[in-house]
């Protein structure tokens, strides 16, 4: 049997095809002070970011965050920044990891006779979920998994990726199926492959540490108290963890990065404890951050510099900052372990 000709004035039809999206937080587009200014208000003023009721916090953030932070947050990306790509790093290695798991994928899509499009987004700044959903839509995209990059469940981070894929939805005539990908922070191919991670790492060092810190980015208290999952996921990731790496609770801790504002957030702290430490009589300290899929300002500057400066104005000797997953093998079977499951029913890969 033939297939019925379209209408003559029916729209063009790209091939049916399932599509996957891989979004992480964001990154500016530059590191002067307007790029930066614009990647920080979009960001901080997202109500799930900041709670705070917009008549007290929009002022605030208008005329002084805003008028400050810029420039110093700025002059840390620089630090950082992949001056090939003219671009953070969290955006290359974003890109990174959607083009491996698109060459992982392609052979098993091809084999069952599926069309699979993986493209990437950050929540906040470029390249945006409004345009790459509209993307894997023209490119036949009837389907599209939606995958937040981020092992731990928060509002202020999972679900914002919802809420910004729904604003686009809301705006398409013909919406396509969707599905979001839930957090994976007990996930077994997850816990073997950061602790195979963590245990590569350590074996490359010079020294053995006497501590191991598992920082997690930080969150106001209140949010916790208020229903929020996140702390006890970090709690369960970082004890499947030391059961794996066969440590106890002095050897391994898990601590929280990453703190804004005077309000009371998630403890311990990272850089307190980093200093009560050295302090302390501990000389050698490693630091691993598996609430991060990608090395960022948040573990390659905070962690990697302003904790070593800490650590060592204050007596320790040793430090060491244990990279990401990132787009390296075991990382990228994390991220297709999460994608073949919640594909499911849609394509058999």
């Amino acid at each position: 049997m033939t297939a019925s000709p379209l209408p003559a004035d029916h729209p063009p039809l790209a091939p049916r095809a399932t599509g996957v999206l891989l979004v992480n937080l964001g990154t500016p587009e530059a590191t002067d002070y307007w790029s930066m200014r614009r990647y920080l208000k979009e960001f901080l003023s997202d109500r799930r970011v900041i709670e705070t009721p917009p008549l007290i916090w929009q002022p605030i953030l208008n005329l002084v965050i805003l008028t400050t932070r810029p420039r110093r947050k700025g002059r840390d990306y620089d630090t950082i920044w992949n001056k090939e790509r003219n671009e953070g790093p969290l955006k290359t290695i974003t890109r990174a990891q959607a083009e491996a798991l698109s060459e992982r994928l392609a052979p098993l899509a091809a084999k069952s006779g599926a069309r699979v499009v993986i493209d990437w987004a950050m929540r906040y700044g470029q390249p945006s979920i409004e345009a790459r959903v509209k993307a894997l839509q023209a490119q036949g995209c009837d389907r599209i998994l939606v995958v937040p990059l981020y092992p731990q469940y928060s509002a202020a981070t999972s679900a914002t990726v919802g809420d910004k894929t729904f604003d686009v939805l809301k705006q398409m005539r013909w919406q396509p199926a969707l599905r979001i990908a839930p957090p994976w922070h007990d996930d077994p191919v997850y816990i073997d492959r950061l602790t195979r991670s963590i245990e590569a790492g350590l074996a490359k060092l010079a020294f053995a540490p006497q501590t191991i810190l598992v920082s997690f980015h930080g969150m106001p208290h209140a949010y916790h108290v208020k229903g929020d999952p996140y702390y006890c996921q970090c709690a369960k990731t970082t004890r499947l963890l030391r059961a794996r790496l066969g440590m106890d609770e002095t050897k391994v801790r898990m601590t929280f990065q990453s703190r804004f504002g005077p309000a009371e957030w998630l403890r311990p702290y990272t850089d307190e404890t980093v200093r009560e430490l050295a302090k302390g009589g501990v000389k050698s300290l490693a630091i691993v951050t598996p609430g991060f899929t990608a090395d960022c300002l948040e573990t390659i500057e905070e962690i990697g510099v302003e904790n070593r400066d800490i650590f060592i104005e204050n007596g320790g000797e040793n430090f060491a900052r244990i990279d990401c997953l990132n787009a390296d093998p075991g990382g990228m079977d994390v991220i297709e372990e999460v994608v073949r499951r919640e594909l499911q029913g849609w394509v058999s890969l």
